[in-house]
């Protein structure tokens, strides 16, 4: 609970996706935070004697004009639950559909599977492309916020 008011809560009863964080670089209005994202099973006690555990680091740009923020300080990387879901359909639910509608609707249409999968993989540099192009207006709707640690 006290993690959650930590976070600066802009509308009652909203979830948030929240990780600790250090930033790592400061250049005024952005602050760039290393965030150390971990498998489910990075926590588990035979994770040196299984492949699957890993962990990597990512660096989160964050806008933030308060300048209350120092280099090397641990903050809480603070989002909105539901621009997290968004982001995933985004990410991997609309292009796995999108494969299987032409996959599907290739096979059908031109009697050939060959060509049907090559539609279905055709269809993801448009989509991606179309994602690259929109990035500035993502970039502002997936914002995230910063909150110091006591």
């Amino acid at each position: 609970m006290y993690r959650f008011l930590q976070c600066r809560v802009y509308k009652i009863m909203r979830k948030d996706i929240q990780h600790t964080g250090i930033i790592e670089k400061i250049e005024h209005p952005h602050i760039y935070v290393r965030i150390v994202q971990q498998s489910a099973c990075s926590a588990c006690h035979a994770k040196s004697f299984c492949i699957s555990s890993d962990s990597t680091i990512k660096v989160i740009e964050i806008e933030d004009h308060s300048g209350n923020f120092e280099l090397n300080e641990q903050v809480w990387i603070c989002g909105q639950y539901s621009l997290g879901m968004q982001a995933v359909w985004l990410a991997f639910v609309l292009p796995l559909l999108l494969i299987v509608l032409f996959v599907t609707s290739g096979t059908i249409f031109l009697e050939n599977e060959v060509m049907g999968g090559l539609a279905g993989l055709l269809i993801l540099f448009p989509y991606y492309i179309t994602l690259y192009l929109m990035r500035d207006k993502l970039k502002r709707k997936f914002v995230f916020t910063l909150s110091k640690i006591f």
